[in-house]
């Protein structure tokens, strides 16, 4: 079945819905194992095990997703609990780089360390401000505010070079642009956006060596053998990611264990052209009607700069963008077609 149809097949917004960037449309599928599953809890019927079962098969196929081995992937509820549990484990006087304008998730967890050097430099300069004393680089692959897509290759060498550590937030990457998870020591993202996950999924990769982290709040699954890990300390962690799981919302992850099927479906580099092609269309039309874009070439995230106040008129509409840093934000996914972009753009027209 080719993207269009698979992608009639599982979902059928009743808005013109340019809004993933915020958060993703569920399919059909997930949505309908999910309601399975509350219907069980409502009446009695365990459902549990199953949805154990399900956080397991998530968690691989968001390993296949980043090219990492399961092992080296935690499941969780946040970006910021991952980004916390990193930020514990530097010592005091750690410098942390970070990008102008970052989503809060990744970098508060670093800021309400008073004893850690935080510093904050444009994203474009971000490679070029490592030095020696810098501890971690933590940056977005994409940014929230405006779709730029981050150097990795550069930020990573110039990591290396340093000794410095990377931590990585997908959350507005995965799903849609190619990623590997290997190349960096931490990685984060939510499941709720591009993964087309409900709130309540995240994901944190580490090293090989699981990145000697403090599993600070790690309970009774985060053992080795979990059932016997049910009271008192946990005696033995998890000689894998695991040992990093937050106590899973099952039944976000019964849902989950669908959406990112539906994903290895479609294929990344599918979703990447289809979602591209329609970003470009819209880049051509604002344009056309005099305004110009946020630079941020092959992204998805499309920002307007002074269209910001736009978005109430859009929704009146059935238009589904976001307003954000005082720009109008469209994002483009698998289940927006042209006609969605010329419907945007012809709102838009209409108010110009």
């Amino acid at each position: 079945m080719d993207m269009e149809s698979l992608a009639g097949a599982e979902f059928a917004p009743q808005t013109t819905y340019l809004n993933t960037a915020s958060s993703g449309l569920i399919p059909a599928r997930s949505t309908a194992a999910m309601k399975a599953a509350l219907d069980d809890a409502a009446v009695g019927v365990r459902y549990t095990d199953a949805a154990f079962e399900a956080v397991e098969e998530t968690r691989a196929a968001y390993a296949r997703l980043v090219g990492v081995p399961a092992r080296r992937v935690a499941t969780g509820g946040s970006v910021v609990v991952y980004a916390g549990l990193i930020a514990t484990s530097l010592p005091s006087g750690a410098e942390v780089l970070t990008a102008e304008g970052d989503f809060s998730s990744l970098v508060n967890p670093f800021a309400v360390r008073r004893d850690l050097k935080l510093r904050t430099v444009p994203l474009e300069e971000l490679a070029e401000a490592v030095r020696p004393e810098t501890a971690l680089i933590a940056v977005s692959a994409v940014q929230s505010a405006d779709g730029r897509i981050a150097d990795l290759d550069a930020i990573r060498d110039a990591a290396r070079a340093h000794g410095a550590r990377t931590l990585v937030d997908l959350s507005q990457a995965v799903g849609w642009l190619p990623v590997s998870a290997g190349e960096d020591d931490f990685t984060v993202a939510v499941g709720y956006k591009w993964l087309l996950c409900p709130h309540g999924t995240a994901f944190l990769t580490v090293p090989e060596d699981l990145g000697g982290l403090t599993p600070v709040f790690a309970g009774w699954r985060s053992g080795e053998q979990p059932w016997d890990s049910c009271y008192g300390p946990v005696a033995e962690p998890a000689r894998s990611a695991r040992r990093y799981d937050e106590s899973p919302a099952l039944l976000a992850y019964v849902a989950a264990r669908h959406s990112l099927a539906l994903l290895h479906e479609l294929g990344t580099e599918a979703v990447r052209a289809h979602d591209r092609a329609l970003a470009d269309r819209f880049r051509a039309g604002i344009t056309g009607l005099g305004r110009s874009c946020v630079p941020a070439p092959g992204s998805v995230i499309v920002s307007v700069p002074g269209l910001g106040e736009a978005a109430p008129r859009l929704a009146k509409a059935d238009v589904q963008v976001s307003a954000r840093a005082g720009n109008l934000r469209a994002a483009f996914h698998l289940y927006n077609t042209p006609a969605d972009v010329d419907r945007l753009l012809e709102v838009l027209g209409d108010g110009a």
